[in-house]
């Protein structure tokens, strides 16, 4: 039997929305952020040191805390799993996926996530999910698949053309066969590959989804027996034990000089923000939204990293992406609106 937590601080389901709003927005900042970095640094290395920077971070988290109780065997393999699929197997899948087909495939499968968290919820957890909920993931799906798709240039030319009357134009011309390399997902190389391995980048997404659904699933789990705190350093632990072996044998052969003083000060913001803050602050959430729910909220991802591009790098957002964008952001709205039965 599971002992519930109570941990000292009590939130309301505001501050939990909240919290779940502002670690998706911190992914996606740090992701459009953080690009530099994989840039100058291989991503085994990349995510050893991450883990390596956030496990000095949060080492006194590990300490269990006098109201918690002691964790039984089944909350240990859960804590295993949680960083095995979403830490180690979820970053391979998807950094590898994505360099082996384009970048519209990468963001209109990686939409799927929050109906894929739903359908886990309802699977494994149990939970009930409304048609309120369920409009709103497919909103949230809709919204962002229109954002990935109107990032590519074949659709950019399109609309393009449209906006000049150009319509027998339009409909005659054929499509390129190229996509534009500007990807919230943050790889070196976007182009598209030939179709010999596309397919087996777009199996590595869909597992990529799957590992992030089972971390959404598998984490509302474990908010009922450990703190978010604890939760945040024991996943990193294991991110960081995970990823050693293939760490130190890139690390071994590396040029640590070649990396400038300001990368080495944004690779310390990304692995606060990717393995301490928005760990910490998607778990507090969960304490008190269904999985299935917050799932809705990792529409705040691409928004966020959009932003970020524009405000920061001086990217445009077209139209139809500002559309895409409010369609998300509706569904949002819907997923936010307190349930009457509930409350």
């Amino acid at each position: 039997m599971t002992t519930i937590v109570t941990s000292k601080p009590i939130i309301n389901r505001t501050t939990a929305i909240a919290c779940l709003i502002l670690s998706m927005s911190l992914v996606g900042s740090y992701v459009a952020l953080s690009k530099p970095l994989t840039l100058v640094l291989p991503v085994f290395l990349l995510a050893w040191l991450r883990f390596g920077i956030g496990g000095v971070a949060m080492f006194h988290w590990l300490k269990k805390p006098n109201y918690e109780p002691a964790m039984s065997q089944q909350t240990k393999r859960l804590v295993f799993i949680e960083s095995f699929l979403g830490n180690f197997l979820f970053s391979i899948c998807m950094l590898y996926g994505v360099s082996m087909t384009s970048a519209v495939n990468a963001g209109i499968i990686m939409a799927m996530i929050p109906a894929v968290v739903a359908l886990m919820s309802w699977m494994f957890l149990g939970e009930r999910i409304s048609l309120r909920i369920w409009v709103a993931i497919a909103l949230g799906v809709i919204g962002i698949a229109l954002y990935t798709l109107s990032n590519s240039e074949p659709f950019r030319q399109y609309i393009r053309r449209l906006e000049a009357n150009s319509i027998i134009e339009f409909l005659s011309s054929n499509l390129s066969s190229h996509s534009n390399t500007n990807t919230t997902f943050n790889t070196a190389q976007n182009s598209i590959t030939p179709s010999n391995s596309s397919w087996l980048g777009n199996l590595l997404l869909i597992g990529a989804v799957l590992c992030e659904a089972a971390y959404a699933v598998i984490g509302k789990t474990l908010t009922t027996a450990l703190s978010p705190k604890r939760i945040s350093a024991l996943i990193n632990a294991w991110g960081f034990a995970l990823m050693t072996p293939l760490g130190i044998y890139v690390a071994w052969q590396f040029d640590f000089h070649s990396v400038s003083l300001s990368n080495w000060l944004l690779l310390v913001f990304y692995a606060l923000a990717a393995s301490v803050w928005t760990v910490w602050l998607w778990m507090t959430g969960l304490k008190l939204i269904p999985a299935s729910a917050a799932g809705v909220y990792t529409v705040f991802l691409p928004i966020a990293a959009a932003l970020v591009g524009v405000l920061v790098l001086g990217e445009n957002l077209n139209t139809i992406q500002i559309v895409g964008f409010a369609l998300a952001l509706f569904g949002v709205v819907l997923a936010t609106l307190p349930d009457r039965k509930q409350d």
